[in-house]
């Protein structure tokens, strides 16, 4: 009895074609190819902003039901779109975000797609890759250490120690660097204060990275970061420490989108990864807007499930780049719509058409919401697994299509890109389809009405409550002309309510905001809510514990 091969590897008996060949089959010549070995490599910033636009260039935005233990798939379908589109004979890239080494050695494992649908090499993708984590990481620290310099060395700036607001950053899952004391030691070490770490994905410097549209651009949005307020609570900003020159410095060759391929060679850019949980969820907007160029079909995706990564790729990344999807893919999988009507996770795989039918009523509020608050159209996608009964998938193809939504079944994982012929169809159909997209509020509205539009027409919320402290802060942020911003809500996103327990589509819940933080450099403000963490911990067994070094060769990553 042979059993199935995993992921990593079918990743690592694929054969790869050179980086220069995949730049080659899209027309990027050598010399605008800095090679990261064979199989991966960046692409010139100056080469790209060369090309003219496409303007028959199309994209596909790939998001997902809320995430459950059995999972989604929510990359594998966008990587087995991509290389259904190519085997449909156009010309199509896939464009994701980078994993973070916390969920890698934490609980994810790999996150490069799965089976036969992944983006390769699949190890260096999970782990090093081409350095922009550390320089994304470096460049934080580096305004860090300036912040604590400044005061030690005579203070001039009248920064107020105690409302400091800049985190340092590691691309690593450590509760216990969440609240710590810095500069003990005596006064050589500086001034002791209370500080704390988040994880480098939730970095403003990360959402900057992804929102930064060129060198020049980049550097504005950083010395626009508000770093924390004077005693006179003014607010100080990195270009008051000098620190957006050399932080520029730092990631100025990061900002060149990585090119790799998928195990059938389709083209991919993979760049930047701000999780949607706790930041907006969406791969670099220069990834993009170069793909748009290179390609004539472009699969993108939106973290975690549509109530966030959907959201924030609408109302963050389109309103502030000017990208808009033509057609959104919404994915599902019968076992994790079991999951969210009441299945407990010992029996999922087992045939039950009435926790599916309740499930069904998640999926429900995410179609709703793609159309009607989006205005998009959209397709559901089944990632098909073989637990998967002919009554259960009977029932969900009479469901959906009962909502005036068209479903397709795809066995990506297993076949590849053959396995997503019928998903590419019906998504180069409905690319055709005329459609305005339109933002959850208007920019003038304020902070609070944004909030609350979000909670009341996505979340399906009846109220948005915060403390005084915390509507103080917002009032503030208001008064200073940080109205206008989109707002970015940090959220479990297990749930469309703050409570990760509730699953299927709970209504008339409570939204509580119990922090606010803001990204003047990304140009948004954060509203942190729940018990949502922006460093998370490791699980009790963390997925470290079956990644190993065997022969040389890696193993346990996924």
């Amino acid at each position: 009895m042979t059993s199935t091969p995993s992921d990593l590897d079918i990743a690592q008996s694929a054969v790869l074609n050179r980086i220069t060949d995949v730049a080659g089959g899209l027309g990027i010549p050598e010399d605008a190819v800095d090679q990261y070995g064979r199989y991966k490599g960046k692409v010139s910033l100056d080469y790209l902003d060369a090309l003219p636009p496409n303007p028959d260039a199309r994209l596909i935005l790939v998001t997902a039901i809320s995430p459950t233990p059995p999972g989604e798939g929510k990359t594998t379908t966008s990587v087995g779109l991509a290389d259904a589109l190519q085997l449909r004979g156009r010309r199509t890239m896939v464009c994701l975000r980078e994993p973070s080494l916390g969920p890698v050695f934490g609980m994810k494992g790999g996150a490069a797609g799965g089976g036969h649908a992944q983006v390769v090499p699949m190890e260096d993708i999970n782990l090093n890759f081409t350095g922009d984590f550390s320089a994304i990481g470096l460049a934080n620290n580096l305004l860090a250490a300036l912040i604590d310099n400044h005061v030690h060395h005579g203070n001039a700036l009248d920064i107020d120690v105690r409302r400091i607001t800049w985190k340092r950053v590691v691309d690593m899952n450590d509760r216990a660097l969440r609240s710590i004391v810095v500069a003990l030691g005596g006064p050589a070490n500086g001034f002791p204060r209370e500080d704390g770490f988040d994880i480098t994905v939730a970095s403003e410097v990360m959402a900057i990275f992804c929102l930064a549209t060129s060198l020049e651009d980049l550097k504005e949005r950083l010395g626009d970061i508000v770093i924390g307020y004077t005693r006179s609570q003014e607010p100080v900003r990195a270009r008051d420490l000098n620190a957006h020159g050399a932080m520029t410095v730092l990631l100025k060759e990061a900002l060149a989108p990585n090119l790799v391929q998928t195990l059938e060679h389709t083209p991919a850019f993979v760049h930047g990864g701000p999780f949607a949980n706790i930041a907006h969820g969406a791969n670099s907007v220069i990834a993009t807007r170069s793909a748009l160029k290179l390609a004539d079909y472009v699969v993108t995706e939106a973290g975690f499930g549509a109530d966030l990564g959907a959201e924030k790729f609408v109302d963050i990344t389109c309103r502030s780049s000017g990208i808009r999807p033509h057609a959104v893919v919404l994915v599902a999988t019968v076992r994790a719509l079991k999951y969210h009507g009441g299945a407990d996770l010992k029996t999922i795989t087992d045939e039950d058409v009435v926790a599916l039918a309740k499930g069904m009523a998640n999926l429900d509020r995410h179609v709703d919401n793609i159309r009607t608050v989006f205005g998009l159209p959209c397709v559901v996608a089944i990632n098909r697994f073989d637990s998967d009964t002919e009554p259960e998938l009977d029932l969900l193809r009479s469901h959906v299509a009962s909502l005036g939504v068209d479903v397709v079944l795809a066995s990506h994982w297993a076949d590849g890109g053959a396995g997503a012929t019928d998903l590419a169809d019906a998504v180069v159909a409905l690319c055709e389809r005329p459609s305005t997209m339109t933002f959850t509020y208007e920019d003038d509205m304020p902070l609070w009405d944004k909030v609350s539009a979000i909670a009341t027409r996505v979340y399906g919320a009846s109220e948005v409550t915060a403390d005084t402290k915390i509507r103080g802060q917002i009032r503030d942020l208001q008064m200073r002309g940080y109205g206008s911003l989109p707002v970015c809500i940090a959220k479990t996103q297990f749930s469309f309510s703050t409570d990760p327990s509730l699953r299927g589509a709970p209504s008339g819940h409570s939204m509580n905001i119990r922090e606010v933080r803001l990204a003047a450099g990304a140009r948004f403000v954060v509203m942190v809510c729940g018990d949502i963490m922006t460093m998370p911990g490791l699980p009790r067994v963390p997925s470290s514990n079956r990644i190993d070094l065997v022969d040389g060769r890696v193993v346990g990553l996924f």
